[in-house]
């Protein structure tokens, strides 16, 4: 018997949707069938539905609020994809959520501690009298990232927990085709925060365990980006260990690692690339003197994908009690969002301690 596949629509026509979700689809598409594309505007929503067509021939068009309704009222749309502009993505989302559609939206999961937290209430009214609780995932790729799964499982070859050392030295400039987005630039905490979850969420799931509170030091020294564009923060975590956390939005030279010493050995994961092929350099060292390093190439946007589709047609075709990846869930994208409002509060207070909200 051929395998049932949900139907979902993608709200959201921009460049992550042209060039990521797009092929990603397609490369599942023997699981999920892509039934619409939306965008605000006809000319976007008509610019994606091209590349779309490609893969999927029957896909079809919608764009304004007379099309979202049309998706929102679809019975036969299943799910929805909400890859837009921060500053609206939740309220889309709990749009959607009413309808009955399950979500998948991209990070961040919101744009404050505050939209979070009433997000929350808001999903908790929406499907308190459902039985069937419609899914609210949150894309964040890191926690799909196979090397992160991996240094989840090797954090505890280490010992106790010294120190970790998280140090991102971005590369977001003019050459970068997200650099003029204009969301991101009227967005409260700009590209730190939009590409600052991405480094959280991949710190919180290696130690395993939550940042309770932070002292930083924030600086805008290039004038084309958006203020702050560079942070240093010392972090606390909840097993007592501290930290730091470095993040410059633009450098000359980009890096990306991520580093925990052990009172046994210490493990970094380090972005690069091998072979032609992007991804993580997973590398153990042990206090015999051995060591052990494994690469794992980019795949966590598509693993996510494959997560969200498996949970929608398992909560539409009831196959049987089933609990939804809990990597993805809103709240695992809103706690990355409180750590990085604690810093960006500290650093406004010139370096003042600030617990981080807890969810």
């Amino acid at each position: 018997m051929a395998q049932r596949r949900p139907q979902i629509a993608v709200l959201g026509a921009g460049i992550f949707v042209r060039t990521q979700y797009i092929p990603r689809l397609k490369d599942i598409a023997h699981i999920v069938v892509v039934k619409s594309i939306w965008s605000r505007t006809e000319e976007s929503a008509r610019a994606a539905f091209e590349v779309a067509k490609e893969v999927f021939p029957d896909i079809e068009c919608k764009w304004g609020d007379s099309g979202l309704q049309e998706i929102a009222l679809d019975e036969s749309v299943h799910g929805v994809a909400v890859v837009l502009a921060a500053q609206i993505q939740v309220d889309i989302s709990l749009r959607m959520l009413r309808a009955g559609k399950h979500v998948l939206q991209e990070k961040p999961a919101a744009a404050s501690n505050s939209e979070a937290e009433q997000a929350l209430s808001n999903y908790g009214s929406v499907c308190n009298n459902s039985v069937d609780r419609p899914i609210w995932a949150v894309a964040e790729n890191y926690r799909f990232e196979p090397a992160f799964v991996e240094g989840k499982k090797l954090i505890h070859e280490i010992g106790d927990m010294m120190s970790v050392q998280v140090i991102v030295e971005g590369s977001m400039n003019s050459s970068n085709p997200y650099f003029s987005s204009s969301w991101r630039r009227d967005f409260t905490g700009g590209f730190i925060l939009d590409m600052g979850v991405h480094f959280i969420a991949g710190l919180r799931m290696v130690v395993g365990c939550e940042v309770t509170s932070v002292s930083a030091i924030t600086s805008h020294v290039d004038s084309t980006l958006p203020a702050p564009d560079n942070i240093s923060a010392l972090f606390q975590l909840e097993n007592g260990c501290a930290g730091v956390f470095v993040m410059v939005v633009s450098s000359r030279s980009p890096q990306i690692f991520w580093r925990v010493v052990g009172s046994k050995g210490t493990l970094q994961i380090e972005r690069g690339s091998k072979d032609g092929r992007h991804g993580y350099l997973v590398s153990l060292y042990k206090a015999c003197g051995l060591s052990q390093n494994n690469f794992y190439p980019f795949s966590g946007v598509d693993e996510e994908l494959k997560a969200f589709i498996n949970d929608v047609s398992r909560a539409t075709f009831k196959e049987g009690n089933f609990e939804p990846e809990p990597r993805s869930s809103f709240i695992e994208g809103a706690r990355d969002i409180a750590v990085l409002e604690a810093m960006l509060e500290s650093g406004a207070k010139q370096g003042a301690k600030v617990n981080v909200h807890k969810l």
